[in-house]
């Protein structure tokens, strides 16, 4: 019998948000690069947090879920964010600063549309 497994390729420099309908059975999945970041900085850290978090908001937005979520059932945009963002945790603790001679990675291009930073701070 034949089995088959889902595997997520990632950069070393990616985290991929996840988001799921409520229905359980659609998802929706956008690698965030932060090869451009210093997450060594709180600067860095903060930007790494925001594209995350609009990535998931902008995920769970085309899979057609409103800003509603109970303390029973989150979200999905907050279950994308908080799996996103403990995995940025994760990676954070373990983040050297970058030295001197470090060149940041190409600028990473969001999928949602570019007015999203300032609608959503």
């Amino acid at each position: 019998m034949a089995s088959s497994s889902v595997s997520f390729a990632q950069n070393s420099e990616e985290i991929t948000v996840v988001g799921k309908a409520p229905d359980s059975v659609r998802s929706l999945s956008q690698a965030v690069s932060y090869a451009d970041l210093d997450l060594s900085t709180k600067a860095g850290r903060d930007e790494l947090r925001h594209r995350l978090s609009l990535t998931a908001r902008f995920l769970c937005e085309k899979l057609g879920e409103a800003d509603s979520g109970s303390p029973v059932v989150p979200s999905c945009r907050d279950a994308a964010l908080k799996d996103a963002t403990t995995r940025a945790g994760t990676i954070e603790e373990g983040f050297a600063p970058r030295g001197t001679t470090w060149v940041a990675g190409n600028p990473w291009q969001p999928p949602y549309p570019a007015d999203w930073s300032k609608r959503y701070p």
